[in-house]
């Protein structure tokens, strides 16, 4: 259906620019709302998923075109924000990294360039593997993730097409199903939208799931200039109420490391920190719950 023409639109270029604008608008308030159908699919994908993560496993996002790109973005995010190790991501994007700035849409008729990618990345069994397609049949990405299935891999299908490929090969579908667009075939518009906010909202729940998150605060930030610098101080100082300048010392001291410099700033010494940490394999509320049971005793 992305690929229809809406007749509705059939003469959308000489329209008004206020009109061009407000349809669009409306489209994407309507593409928006087509994902609330599919977050129980999400909840279960992201629940499956963080197990598989915890120790080794990987995120491998998969898609050609707008959906590849989108992958990328979504995983390249999570580095600085959830401080997702950049060894345990990978990139399949048809036509390559070079095709996030160049399109590259003959690529994606490649379905053993798909399986091919997949196997020199050597999937396995403790990684997840997130295939994007608007059509839902895009053979690079269907060669991929049958090809990650087959391996024991866990597999999410995003597509904007019912009853697709994708989907009936994923083991976890997820559909938001958007209809024709406004310019036949453009799904970098109400498709493109939608499996931005799957994205957002799934890696998200996947790395709350594993701790990543505490009281709504970015835990396992990477602090890498002044601007996170300061936000860490302040996260510090709001989870713990200690003042400014304990909040500062205690990251100083915990070489940055946010969850770290909490317990350091309650009062412990690095090393007792960093072994509580490790001990709730690097949950801050669970490490926060020994400290406070390891004080009573």
């Amino acid at each position: 259906m992305t690929e229809n023409v809406s007749q509705r639109f059939s003469d959308f270029d000489q329209w008004s620019t206020q009109a061009m604008v407000d349809a669009m608008y409306e489209g994407q308030l309507v593409a928006i709302a087509t994902i609330k159908g599919a977050l129980e699919a999400i909840a279960l994908a992201a629940e499956d998923a963080a197990p598989r993560l915890e120790e080794k496993g990987r995120l491998i996002y998969v898609g050609a075109g707008t959906s590849g790109r989108l992958g990328v973005q979504d995983g390249a995010e999570l580095g600085p924000t959830f401080g997702w190790p950049q060894d345990r991501m990978v990139f399949c994007i048809a036509g390559g990294l070079k095709a996030l700035i160049v399109s590259a849409e003959g690529a994606e008729d490649a379905f053993d360039q798909g399986v091919l990618e997949i196997q020199e990345a050597d999937v396995n069994k403790n990684d997840v593997v997130i295939g994007i397609a608007a059509s839902g049949q895009t053979p690079y990405t269907l060669g991929a993730i049958k090809e990650a299935r087959s391996r024991g891999a866990m597999t999410i299908g995003i597509a904007n097409n019912p009853g697709t490929p994708l989907l009936k090969e994923s083991e976890y579908a997820i559909l938001a199903e958007t209809g024709s667009e406004l310019i036949a075939g453009s799904t970098r518009m109400k498709a493109g939208t939608t499996q931005k906010a799957i994205l957002n909202i799934l890696s998200t729940a996947i790395m709350s799931k594993l701790g990543r998150i505490y009281k709504g605060f970015m835990v396992d930030m990477v602090v890498s200039n002044q601007k996170l610098e300061t936000r860490a101080i302040s996260m510090i100082e709001d989870i713990t109420g200690c003042s400014t300048e304990t909040a500062r010392t205690s990251l100083k001291v915990a070489n940055k490391n946010i969850k770290v410099a909490v317990l350091v700033s309650l009062g412990e010494t690095l090393e007792n920190s960093q072994a509580f940490l490790k001990k709730s394999r690097g949950n801050l509320r669970d490490a926060l719950a020994l400290l406070t049971s390891d004080g009573n005793q």
